[in-house]
Order: structure tokens, then sequence, then C-alpha cells
């Protein structure tokens, strides 16, 4: 404290603070961090689109590790800066808080703010290398961590792909075009904890994308697998509400679409309900996403809901019940919110939630008044939805009787857990994990093998009841989902009280085999539905037992895919002893220590939910009513299955 002086503060100039804090500026620095530098590049582009100037966008994983994003826009100015006497391209990609999306000439609607987005991509990479065309004129530049290390260079176009320069011969893969701007970037694996591109994280974003602009066309290209895939989807949002109902029995036919624009803002939805349980709406802001809402969701809800009350209670359609809450009117419901303003202000530089509280008022308003007028045109489709509303005010009567009968019998029997559970004897939920095993026999087992002082084992007996087609009420009475609730803590759903949590770890250990994924998909479903927000903060966790177990003399090896038991004998020799583990029964409780609940040697997956649209889809037509969307599912995917090598 003594040396604490001025001679102690920093100033960090230039990009050297978004290195030195990564975090502040894409929020993390793991696989959703790296990302997020995909979708600021991507989100330029878009506003290309949105302005009118590209029509096409192509990104491309490459082999090296490079990420390239090219659009066939204006291109990125790259004559010189009147002021600032530099490049246009070389003060974007290297000055915080530089660009022509500021006074809203340039563009009127963006999702880029704040002047940081590319520039935090070039911070962050080892290496950038940005190309403009321009007629027939190329004008190119390399980066360094930021720092520029070619200068802008200017050649034409058969010089350019004749160049001997290894990083700019054949960079580009469309500009041959007569204009567009180029970004291949590779990020810095001093920053992030991986560079390995997800493409399916990326296609997700990117489809989301493509049906929020009709106008373009979006190219993914995986150089690592061949993949490649064009998405456009000209029926716009409305078909994006189709695509989230997949799988769902829909009670009207067509998805309900409004869109009003004006000076001020652009408000477009759609939305259609369906006969399952849950709300699946996704909402967006200039083309970013918003995952946890803001002020433009509860003004749609809001406004939803106020229409359906009001014309249910002037139809006299509200019979049986007090009245329709907004949770009544969100279950069933698929909804896609597109809003575009020209000043939002998001909370954080990852732009997850809107701010503007001036949003609220004007999306309500106008869902009310388009949702009335809709009903007083299609009054079928108002007495079908009304209709679902005062199913689910019924269901959730009776949801709340059953979960107060919960309560009250844990109360009177004094909060006891489930006999079947063989707890641990630490209560810390830092370390303590609950192991939720498939049968007895493998319950008995992992009883053997825990180490009690942190792993509780509750076994299951057969297959819990699948809650996606059961009402809460059914599911509550199910006696192995009363066991998991009661062991877990927290209660469920509104109620859901994450300070109550016993165990920081859920694990779910099942057999490798298909009525193993088919259990460990119905407990899946369970903590989808009822407990969410643990699956959000990363509570649940799959096991992976091995499938096979070599051994030569005293060499063993645990392996997790045929592959890979291949690969394991020709290394221990042709003469190696192979188990074939059909299920967590056959190990003894030493084997099983050793390869699924050691902290030391053990494989968990953790479950998250990064594309909460895509992951309610898959559990429509994995669990859901439709039989046709789970059988083309299979089939589209069975024959990748076993070449998983985990």
């Amino acid at each position: 404290m003594e040396d604490y002086d001025s001679s102690q503060i920093q100033i960090l100039e230039g990009l050297k603070a978004v290195r030195k804090v990564p975090g502040m500026y894409i929020g993390s620095t793991d696989e959703r961090g790296l990302h997020h530098l995909v979708y600021e590049v991507v989100d330029n582009s878009v506003d290309e689109s949105v302005a009118g100037f590209a029509s096409a966008i192509w990104v491309k994983i490459g082999k090296d590790g490079s990420l390239t994003v090219e659009d066939n826009g204006r291109g990125i100015p790259v004559d010189i800066h009147p002021k600032y006497k530099r490049p246009g391209l070389e003060i974007v990609l290297t000055e915080l808080h530089s660009g022509a999306k500021f006074d809203k000439k340039v563009y009127k609607i963006t999702g880029g703010l704040h002047g940081v987005g590319v520039h935090v991509v070039n911070a962050l990479s080892s290496q950038l290398i940005a190309a403009v065309k321009k007629g027939n004129e190329i004008f190119y530049e390399k980066f360094e961590q930021g720092l520029p290390k070619s200068g802008l260079k200017q050649t034409n176009w058969k010089e350019y792909r004749d160049s001997k320069d290894k990083d700019i011969a054949n960079l580009s893969f469309h500009l041959s075009k007569t204009h567009g701007t180029l970004i291949k970037f590779y990020p810095d694996p001093e920053i992030f904890e991986t560079v390995d591109f997800s493409y399916e994280t990326i296609f997700n974003r990117l489809r989301d994308l493509s049906f929020l602009n009709p106008q373009v066309t979006i190219t993914l290209e995986d150089e690592r697998s061949g993949s490649k895939e064009s998405l456009k989807h000209e029926g716009g949002i409305s078909e994006f509400v189709q695509y989230l109902a997949e799988g769902k029995r829909t009670i009207h036919k067509d998805p309900i679409y409004f869109k009003e624009e004006n000076e001020k803002h652009i408000l477009e939805f759609s939305l259609q309900y369906n006969t399952g349980l849950s709300e699946n709406l996704v909402a967006f802001v200039n083309n970013i996403s918003t995952p946890d809402g803001g002020t433009h969701v509860t003004g749609f809800r809001a406004g939803l809901s106020r229409a359906i009350s009001d014309y249910a209670k002037s139809h006299n359609l509200i019979k049986g019940i007090e009245g329709i809450t907004g949770d009544d009117v969100k279950e069933g419901l698929s909804a896609v919110l597109h809003v575009k303003i020209h000043q939002p202000q998001f909370e954080g530089q990852t732009k997850a939630k809107l701010g503007n509280s001036e949003v609220r008022g004007i999306v309500q308003s106008a869902t009310e008044k388009a949702m009335k007028s809709y009903f007083e045109s299609y009054p079928h489709v108002a007495e079908s939805i009304i209709k679902r509303a005062v199913a689910a005010a019924a269901a959730r009567e009776a949801s709340r009787k059953a979960r107060e009968l919960v309560r009250r019998k844990s109360a009177l029997e004094g909060g006891g857990l489930p006999g079947k559970l063989a707890d641990c004897s630490s209560d810390d939920p830092e370390i303590s994990e609950l192991y939720i095993v498939e049968g007895d026999s493998a319950g008995g087992s992992a009883k053997q093998a825990r180490d009690r002082k942190f792993q509780a084992i509750l076994p299951l007996r057969g297959k819990i009841l699948n809650v996606e087609k059961a009402s809460d009420m059914k599911s509550l009475g199910n006696q192995v989902i009363k066991d998991l609730i009661t062991a877990i803590g927290t209660s469920i759903k509104d109620d859901l009280d994450p300070s109550k949590l016993r165990y920081g770890k859920i694990i779910i250990m099942t057999d490798a085999d298909v009525d193993g994924a088919h259990i460990r998909t119905l407990l899946l479903t369970f903590f989808y539905r009822f407990t969410r927000d643990l699956i959000e903060t990363g509570n649940i966790y799959f096991a992976e037992p091995p499938l096979f177990r070599v051994q030569k003399g005293n060499k063993v090896e645990y392996v997790y895919s045929e592959r890979a038991k291949d690969q394991a004998v020709k290394k221990l020799g042709s003469n190696s002893v192979v188990q074939r583990f059909k299920g967590l029964g056959e190990m003894n409780p030493t084997q099983l220590w050793e390869t699924t609940m050691d902290p030391e040697t053990r494989k968990l997956i953790q479950v998250t939910v990064e594309d909460a649209a895509a992951a309610d889809q898959l559990f429509d037509i994995l669990m859901g009513e439709k039989v046709e969307p789970r059988k083309r599912f299979i089939e589209e995917n069975a024959s990748t299955v076993e070449n998983i090598d985990l």
C-alpha cells in the first residue's frame, strides 16, 4: 500500500484495453465469446444489406482456423480521411468508437451502435486481413493483434489473384463481383479458451438472420468438413414461426403477421398457437438477438395479453375461471418479434437485452391494436386462441393446487428426502453432486463406487413420464418426478429458487444404448420444461461411461466408440482382450469409479441452451405428439450417430 502512487495508474491506449479485458467487450473468452466475433462481423454485412446495398453474404470456416465474412455491399471506404489523414479502412479496424453509424446518415437502422464491434474482432485476432473491391481495384491491409502491419495496399484484380503473398493469394472466394468487403480473421489462442468454430452454432445464427432478412442470401461453408448451405427465406418471420412450430399441433393454420413502419421505427411480429405447454418467443432488435428480452418483449406480451383478455370478456368467452393472465397467454405460443429503431440502448456490448423505456409503450399499443383488429376479422381464430388460453388458465389453477399439495405434504413429512436417495455427507452445493442413475442394479454399483463425502445417488426405476405430453398436474403426481424435485430442492418453474439447490452438479448417468439415450432425453425434457434455469446456470451434466475396456497384460484403456476401440487394439496389440459394456450394471464399482465418477478421470458433458429456438424445436420433434417429424429427424440423423467420437 505504501508504494501506491500515481505511477501505478495505467492508461490502456488504443485496442490494448480490449486485449486486457476482453470479457468487457464480448462477454467471455470461451466458445460463446469466440462466436461473438463472428456475429460482430456478420452484423456489419447485414447492416449493409438492410441499407439496400448487399444482396449476398458469404461466411467460410477455414481449415487453417480462420473465419471469413464477405458481402457484395459498397465496400468499406478506403480513401484518406480528411481530418485524421489515414485510410477509412484502417481507422474502422483500429480506432475504438469510430464508424459511420452514429449520425444515421449512412445507415438508418443498424445493429452496431458503439463503434467497437469490428475493432474488437481485430484486437482479439492474432491476424486479420481486410480486402475491399471497388470496380477492378482491390485494396487490402493486414493486421496483427489489432495493429496495422502492411499498410493499405492497392492493386488490380489480376495482380491480386497472382500475388506471391501467401496471406493474400486466393484470399477471396467471391470478390470477383464489382464491389464488396471481405474480412478474414484468426482468433488469438492467447485470448480464447478455444479457437475451434462450431458449424452448428454459426449456422443457427445465420438461419435466424435469413428469416429476418428475406432480401439477402446467406451462404455458410465449412472447409473442414465440406459442408455448405445457402439460406434464403422469402417467407420472412412468418416462415420463422412455422419453423419454430415444427413438430407441434397448431390450433390455427396460418401464422398471424403484422408490420408497422414509420420514420421512427419498424415493428414486425408473427405468431402462431399450438397445443404444447411452453412458450417459444424469440426477439430481435435491429437484427440483433435479445435472448434476455427487454422492453420490446415486455410490451409485446402485455399487448397480446390485453387483446386476448379484452376480446374474451367482450364476447363472453371466459367461463369456469376467474380470468386470463399473461402466463395463460404465453402457453403454446410460438412467436418472432423484430423491432428496428434508430437509437437502441442495449445492456452491455453483447446486446442481450433492450433497455429503451419508450419502446415498451410503442410495442404494447401496436400489438394490442393489431391483434384486436385481427380478432374482429377472424373470429374463429380468436375463439380458438381464447379457448386455448382458458384451458391454460384451468390447468394453471390445477397445477397450483398440485404444487401446494406437494409442498404441504413435504412440510408434514418434515421435508424428508426420497427413500431411494443415498445422500452425501456434505451439505455444500459447491462441491456436492447428485448422480441420477438408470436402474437399481446400476444404482447399487454407483452407491458402492461413489465418494460418500460429496456424491449422492438417486436410482430410477424404468423410464420417467414424458412431461412434453403430460399436464403439470399429471407430471407432479408421478412419483419419480416428485422424488427428483424433492432431491434437487429448488422447486420448479415460477417457484424455482436457485438458492435452495442442494447439489451444484446434477449428473444424468445412463447406459450407453438406445434405452439409456431415451431415458436421458426424458430426464432432460423434465429439466428443460420444469427447471430450465438450472440448465442455463450450468448445473446439469451428462456422464459419459465408456463402451469398451481394452486390456493387454497390465495395460488397460477405456474407450468411447468403435473407432477408438479399434485404435486401442492396434496400439496394444491384436491379442488384446476387449470387454464391451452393455450397461452400467456390468461394471464393478472400481471400474465405474475410475471411468465415470472419479473427478480426475471421468468425462462430463455440461448441458447448455445456446439456441433456445432450436432446443425447443428439438424437444418437440423428439418428445412431442407428431410422429412424422420425429421419423424424419431419425432418418436424416441416424447415419451420423455411429460416427460420433467423444
